[in-house]
């Protein structure tokens, strides 16, 4: 392949890093959040992500869901942890 790099010739399937968690809007919207982002969580009956630039993100998950997505992005983001 002309003009590419072979590091990239023999790379089969696209890398994808993750950092950011998927959540969904109340009309089925979905998108990305940088869960480092989030100050705190409300339930008021629905879950809202309070953003630390003040921003609310009215979420059709539950807050089980979103802590549990949470929890799965710094368990595949984090380095593991070694004991002695």
């Amino acid at each position: 392949m002309r003009g590419h790099s072979p590091l990239f010739t023999k790379c089969r399937a696209p890398v994808r890093i993750t950092v950011m968690i998927k959540v969904t809007r109340l009309d089925g919207t979905e998108y990305y959040i940088n869960p480092h982002q989030i100050e705190c969580i409300e339930v008021n009956p629905d879950t809202t992500l309070v953003m630390l630039s003040g921003n609310h993100h009215i979420l059709r998950e539950g807050v089980d869901d979103v802590l549990g997505k949470i929890d799965t992005y710094h368990r595949r983001t984090s380095p593991p942890v070694i004991q002695e």
